[in-house]
């Protein structure tokens, strides 16, 4: 059978990390969180091209950061402590 004609339908762990641009533990923890469908065949486990695809042009909720309290207090800050309020 001639491969040259058929498109790639399914990836391992490690190329659908690269073709995502993360390493294959990034993709194994979005499995193991099922953002990423994969299936087992045999020994090998591998995602489809299409769900990684959708998994790109999916909008993901980005985690919020907690604000960082600077070292130093500020004026406002000062003034309060200085009068107990």
């Amino acid at each position: 059978m001639n491969q040259e004609n058929h498109a790639v339908l399914a990836v391992g762990i490690k190329e659908a990390a690269r073709m995502l641009g993360v390493c294959p533990r990034t993709v194994a923890n979005l499995i193991e969180t099922r953002e990423l469908i994969s299936r087992k065949i045999g020994r090998r486990r591998v995602i489809q091209v299409s769900v990684l695809e959708a998994f790109v042009r999916r909008d993901h909720e980005v985690p919020k950061r907690k604000p960082v309290e600077s070292a130093k207090p500020t004026a406002a800050k000062a003034i309060r402590s200085r009068w107990g309020s």
